[in-house]
């Protein structure tokens, strides 16, 4: 039987001719990166005829050729844009959402020049099938529309967060949203129609506008229902319940072709240095001894925070190898770790500005993971079998968390004001104790379901011969 990687497959016979697919991520390090994914499971199963372009914010460092297989392209957008109107927040308190708005408003007409460019272009190296676009990006899809060109839009997040902002209207209408107050008890009441989650847990940004976010999730919305299709990150095994209810309530097609890192022959796409040296530190460490620490790319913490995070972790006296990118501590742009901290665990720690994620947590020393809850990261750990201590802070990331500690129970969050003593009993508990032990049974018993999903005749397998045929039918 002829497969989507088979120069037979049906997806590429139907057509014989060379097709391009255009791509467009949200400029955040957390949507480049699956999309790239993406463009490397297409090209790698494309029987040679599909070449990707890959449009890319002018204000990110541009990507290298070098580092792709022939076929790719990549455009910037946005050159003339003062970079001052499209600055990446980070941190819980950044607005999000208001980002997301004017990276729609402020690209929306460059892009169209740099489109309208190309399928002028259109001979030379292949008509354009479609355009991938993020989710988040409705302005460039309305571009593509008005261009002539299919669209199909890729969702970064697990389908439960899916789920959760397609019933963002119902719960506004009920006047649950924005909460009325902030009284605790007010929002810990559980959602019943979105179980496990509660009130808070729908509050994606402290200082994101209700407006704003409404905004946001109509357009995010309205990319999905008027796409071609849907592409979701995630594996049928893992949010199959979730799935259904998106199915029956976009009435567009769903491909669920995830794990992305695990079927992608994409290259690295870090817009940041990673340092291999802890590969080999990790080398000399015990097996599920090492806890690893890493708050993604957006996410930060106060100063205080970081000299609770530094002692609890000193004082648990376990492994530990700590993520600090160079804007991890708001306001500051000097990082600097307590004294006495680099003499109380030397030997046993490792402190690093980047560290190459998916190579970590699939070694054999890692046996934790404190992670923000970014949908990556955590996709990422369930891959590995690696139980996780959550501390998620803004958009999906507390969406996610309950995910991991009440539906697939292999992970809990470290909740409230960052203190020493409190962290350093959550890293006991998920290294040393019984109940931890049984998170990474269960982590791992995941870990064999998504591999089992990418098999041949897997679900996620089988969904990307879908989507290819899907591609070469425009």
């Amino acid at each position: 039987m002829a497969t989507a990687g088979d120069p037979a497959s049906p997806a590429i016979s139907a057509s014989g001719r060379r097709r391009r697919v255009l791509m467009f991520p949200l400029p955040f390090q957390g949507h480049i990166t699956p999309m790239l994914q993406l463009a490397g499971a297409l090209h790698a199963r494309g029987g040679g005829r599909l070449d990707i372009t890959v449009f890319h914010a002018a204000f990110n460092a541009p990507p290298d050729p070098a580092r792709h297989p022939p076929g790719y392209r990549f455009i910037a957008v946005g050159e003339g844009v003062p970079s001052g109107d499209l600055v990446i927040p980070s941190g819980s308190d950044a607005d999000f959402a208001g980002a997301l708005l004017r990276i729609n408003d402020r690209l929306r007409e460059p892009f169209r020049d740099r489109l309208r460019q190309l399928l002028a272009e259109e001979g030379d190296g292949g008509a354009a099938a479609c355009l991938v676009v993020d989710s988040n990006l409705r302005g460039m899809q309305l571009v593509a529309e008005e261009l002539g060109v299919p669209t199909l839009v890729l969702r970064t997040g697990g389908a439960a967060c899916l789920v959760a902002y397609m019933a963002f209207p119902a719960l506004c209408e009920k006047g649950l949203l924005p909460p009325a107050s902030q009284d605790k008890a007010q929002l810990e009441m559980p959602l019943d129609e979105l179980t496990p989650l509660r009130l808070r847990d729908m509050v994606f940004s402290p200082i994101t506008t209700h407006a704003n976010m409404t905004r946001c999730l109509e357009h995010l919305l309205a990319a999905a229902r008027s796409s071609s299709g849907v592409i979701l990150n995630t594996f049928q095994e893992l949010e199959n319940s979730d799935l259904q209810k998106i199915t029956d309530g976009l009435g567009v097609p769903i491909y669920t072709i995830g794990p992305l890192h695990k079927i992608s022959s994409g290259t690295d796409s870090s817009l940041l240095a990673q340092d291999q040296t802890c590969l080999k530190w990790l080398d000399k460490q015990e097996t599920d001894s090492v806890l690893y620490v890493s708050l993604g790319s957006l996410a930060s913490m106060d100063e205080k925070e970081m000299l609770e995070t530094a002692w609890g972790l000193a004082n648990s006296q376990r492994p530990f190898l700590w993520v600090i990118r160079h804007n991890m501590v708001k306001s500051s742009q000097q990082v600097s770790l307590p004294e006495g901290f680099e003499e109380a665990t030397r030997g046993r720690g490792m402190v690093v500005p980047w560290a190459p994620q998916l190579e970590v947590l699939g070694h054999h020393a890692i046996g934790g993971f404190w992670t923000h809850n970014g949908w990556n990261s955590t996709l990422e750990s369930i891959c590995e079998g690696v139980p996780m201590i959550c501390r998620p802070q803004f958009a999906d990331q507390m969406i996610n968390m309950r995910y991991v500690e009440e539906v697939w129970k292999i992970g809990f969050e470290l909740e409230g004001e960052l203190e020493r003593g409190k962290i350093e009993m959550a890293i006991t508990r998920l290294l040393c104790m019984e109940e931890g032990r049984q998170m990474r049974q269960r982590a791992k018993d995941l870990r064999d379901k998504a591999v089992k999903c990418t098999e041949e005749k897997g679900s996620s397998k089988s969904a990307i011969v879908l989507l290819l045929k899907r591609i070469m039918s425009f």
